[in-house]
Order: structure tokens, then sequence, then C-alpha cells
């Protein structure tokens, strides 16, 4: 690894790999160090991710280990030991949609009463976000961040871990911006993940219609950051490679809002989006 020190800072990414580590997950073990120039020699955990694996390997099999793999980080999560995901945090997320995929990417301006009508939403959002039990969090836990190794997974680009909603990784692994999974075998890996979260005693809801309902309410939130920043991405800082990827984000996002009505002022939003890409042929 070579992380400049002007640009970049080693000390998370270091004391993550030692919570994850200890948790019992595979982690790029580091053999040698030389932090004042900002280099690290680690271990190799080969060059094949979930994504590049699953058109000729069982995802059944992958997935089962993706989610012990969870479990082990979430059991062995304590307070204080990483940035809190609180509130400022996950609103300053929400507010990438306005700014940046509404205002830019779709050129929508809200009216007043609709600016209105989209705080109030995400301040539900919030409310039932931060509701949610604590873990540790690695934040972007996804096909593209699980390598196939032994043992499975290999886990990487962890840096900017947090503490908080414990149903967000699992969000990140099958609601994944990257691969579309049928909704009823994802809903098959959740419901495996929460008989055996509960078995291994974390804090999820003992009822499995609450559990999926936050799941549902932190898909809402990742994926309206999501779509925040694959638009910043995109006219900030020229990256187009994720263009291709906001259709099925978008989807995840309605099929969510159509389904609790205190997301309908979300859905009249892109209702109103998706009327203007077809009226100019444009994409997400």
């Amino acid at each position: 690894m070579d992380a400049p020190p002007d640009k970049e800072d080693l000390g998370p990414w270091l004391h993550v790999q030692t919570l994850f580590r200890e948790a019992g997950v595979h982690v790029p073990e580091v053999l040698a160090e030389d932090r004042p120039n900002g280099f690290l020699v680690l271990s190799d955990l080969g060059s094949t991710t979930y994504l590049a694996a699953l058109p000729a390997t069982d995802p059944s099999a992958l997935y089962r280990e993706a989610i012990d793999a969870l479990v082990r980080i979430q059991a062995a999560s304590r307070p204080g030991m990483l940035p809190p995901y609180d509130r400022a945090l996950l609103k300053r997320e929400l507010d990438l949609f306005p700014d940046w995929y509404l205002a830019r990417h779709v050129s929508i301006a809200l009216a007043d009463r609709e600016r209105d009508d989209l705080e109030r939403t995400f301040e539900r959002i919030l409310a039932v976000n931060l509701a949610e039990p604590r873990v540790y969090v690695h934040r972007d836990y996804h096909c593209r961040n699980l390598m196939v190794a032994t043992p499975n997974p290999g886990i990487i680009d962890f840096q900017d871990a947090v503490h908080g909603p414990i149903s967000y990784d699992l969000v990140s692994l099958f609601k994944d911006a990257y691969v579309d999974w049928p909704e009823a075998e994802a809903l098959d890996w959740v419901i495996r993940y929460w008989e055996r979260a509960r078995k291994a005693g974390l804090p999820v809801r003992a009822d499995f219609a609450e559990f999926h309902r936050d799941y549902e309410w932190m898909g809402v939130q990742r994926h309206v950051k999501v779509l925040g920043i694959f638009a910043r991405l995109w006219h900030r800082d020229g990256k187009d490679g994720y263009l291709k990827d906001m259709p099925l984000v978008a989807r995840y996002l309605r099929a969510a809002c159509e389904r609790y009505r205190d997301l309908a002022p979300l859905l009249r939003l892109l209702d109103r989006i998706e009327e203007r890409a077809s009226r100019v042929g444009y994409t997400f």
C-alpha cells in the first residue's frame, strides 16, 4: 500500500484492520510498515472479487460465508472504538441527493413545498435508522470489496468503518449497487443472516418483520446517498464509471418507497425524475 502522508492517513486503515482481525475475519496482514513515508507491505488476498467470481460460482456458498464474517465483525463491536455513524453524518449523506443528483444530474429544481416535504421525509428516515442497535459497520460491504480467498471472504476497503446501524452492511451486501439479485433470493439471505445473528446474541429485532422494516429504511438512506455520490463522481470528478449503476440503485429506492406510505414524497420525486427521463431520453 502506497498512501502518501500528505494525501492519506494510514491510521484509520490500520486501526480497523486490527479490530477486524481480532474479530476473526480475513483481512490483509501487515508484514512490514513505514508509516512516516506512507508504505505498508501486505499479504495478498488475490485478485478475484465476489463480483468477478459470481458468473462461474455458486453464490449461496459465497454469501453464507459473507454472512458469517459479518456476524463475527458485529459480535466483536465495542462502543468508542470507531467514529459514530451519527445523525450528522447520516444527514450529510442524504443531502448529497438534492445537491448532486437532483440539482446537478437530472436538473430538477425543487419548489419550496417539495423541499420541505423532502426534509420531513429525511427526518423520518433518520428516526428509523438511529433507532437501530449499533455495531461495527464496514460501510461498503459488497461484492467489489469481498475477495474469494482462504479463509473466505477476504475483506478490503474498510478504512471508513464506523459504529452504526446494525442493518447497514446487510443492505450493502444484498441491495448491492453492482449486482442485481432476485428479491426472493435476497430475502432468503436476509432471513439467514437474521437467524444467524440471533444465535450469536446480536441485538437484532426479535420480530423479523420489524427487522426487515429497519433493513428497508436503511436501504433508502444508502440508496439516496449512493445516487448523490455517483452523481458527484461524474459532475465534480469526471468519473463516469458509476453512471451505468445508477438505474439499479434507483430501482431499489423506488421499490422501498412504494411499500411505505411515509416515503410518498420521495416516491413523487422519483416519478417526476422518471417522467423527465423518458421525455428527454435521459438515463439515470
